[in-house]
């Protein structure tokens, strides 16, 4: 009977907290593998693909909650923590770091969200966020995403589209390579116009962002040659056998030409370049499409340039990329996915070096249960075999620089099993 009081508090604790509910999102993917050259190996996922060439465990947890509603208005607190190891043991903290076999903890969101402050749809926002984040999932490539601490208005109807305006702080770290001393300051300034119809399932993006360098009196001291940059974004999207098709143009000026030759999203300017007037521009075209009811295929097809990124050293970077995953779907909750990817990068210098590239590729087929059919169903389990070879042009045409066994090894096999999730 004493029991009694306690037990009515709980749920009428329970009660009220369920009328208030927080909003619990979240990413993982976590498992075990070995190779011939011992633990799991990854060869530059950006460009080869993901699946069969992730070691780590990494995992994202997102809790949030509307605090306000009243009027056609509300304010909206949202909170996101990430974690990232090596996963070689069951105790990895934070003083060892992940490449001491410990783990990493970083504050990726927590901001405000404000919606109809102006008598729209329009969200007004200040904190750290994930700002409209555009990426190739079998790839992990972030090709458009300027996120980080900042404020800013989006979704403001403007005829048939949206607009969106953000301020955004993108350092660039002093380890970077920027010349001076400390971190150089970067401010991001964000405008895009969304969701223009073009045809039947066609919409069009359009972006602009430019990069504001503030060095202190003192970094000015050191260099005074550092210099805005532009970057320029419009992606076509076509909805087509029941999926989608994108085809992304982008275009940068000093220090956004880096991010082209190293599959930079936009998040960091690289000021170290910009006394160049370097500029580049980057083509992709990727998309998830349904052939049928028993396959799925994805695909990432990537062509990049750098001019004059690093001045007295390259006039020249090149990279292309290819990557296709293909899946076929036995059950509802059973799939073997098959993926290949492929990359050639090369550059060209200006300082009497000869000029010089590499190339790898990847090879995956992997056996999946997955919470569903579709290509984007998760949680998913698999067992997977990948093979990784860079033979066919080593960079500067040494053998010392092929990335497996310690420089060894030019090709290597990985054997395990991953789980991946996001709810």
């Amino acid at each position: 009977a004493k029991w009694l009081p306690i037990s009515a508090a709980v749920i009428m604790a329970l009660g009220s907290a369920s009328a208030s509910a927080v909003d619990f999102h979240g990413y993982m993917r976590s498992g075990v593998g070995i190779s011939q050259d011992g633990a799991t190996q990854t060869y530059e996922k950006n460009k080869v693909g993901r699946l069969g060439n992730e070691a780590d465990t990494y995992s994202e947890v997102q809790l949030g909650q509307e605090v306000y509603n009243k009027g056609g208005k509300t304010f909206y607190v949202d909170s996101m923590f990430a974690m990232t190891s090596n996963g070689s043991n069951d105790w990895e903290d934070t003083g060892a770091g992940r490449e001491k076999d410990g783990a990493d903890f970083a504050l990726r969101q927590f901001n405000v969200q404000a919606k109809g402050m102006f008598g729209g749809n329009e969200v007004t926002w200040a904190g750290k966020r994930f700002y409209q984040r555009h990426d190739i999932h079998i790839s992990d490539f972030y090709y458009w995403n300027i996120s980080g601490a900042g404020a800013g208005v989006e979704a403001i109807q403007a005829g048939p589209g949206q607009l969106s305006f953000a301020w955004v702080r993108n350092d660039r770290a002093a380890s970077e390579g920027t010349g001076v001393t400390g971190a150089l300051d970067v401010n991001t300034l964000d405008a895009r116009y969304a969701g223009l119809p073009l045809w039947s399932d066609a919409t069009l993006e359009l972006g602009a962002d430019y990069a504001i360098v503030r060095p202190t009196d003192a970094q000015d001291a050191e260099r005074s040659d550092l210099k805005n940059g532009v970057l320029l974004t419009a992606e076509l999207t076509q909805g087509i056998m029941g999926g989608f098709n994108k085809t992304v143009l982008q275009y940068g000026t000093e220090g956004y030409a880096k991010n082209f030759a190293f599959y930079g999203d936009g998040s960091w300017y690289a000021a170290e370049t910009a006394d160049n007037s370097a500029d580049g521009f980057r083509i992709i075209n990727h998309g998830v499409i349904s052939m049928g009811d028993s396959w799925d295929l994805s695909h990432q097809l990537v062509y990049g340039v750098a001019n004059d990124w690093n001045k007295g050293y390259s006039d020249k970077y090149e990279t292309m990329s290819v990557v296709v995953r293909p899946v076929y779907k036995w059950t509802d909750t059973m799939k073997t996915i098959f993926e290949a990817g492929y990359h050639d990068d090369s550059i060209s210098y200006v300082n009497g070096h000869a000029d010089d590239g590499y190339n790898g590729a990847k090879y995956t087929v992997a056996q999946a249960f997955a919470a569903g059919k579709g290509f984007w169903a998760r949680p998913e389990i698999r067992l997977y075999a990948t093979y990784l070879d860079v033979g066919g042009k080593a960079w500067q045409g040494t053998a010392e620089q092929t990335p497996f066994n310690g420089g060894k090894d030019s090709d290597t096999w990985n054997f395990g099993v991953q789980a991946e999730a996001w709810w």
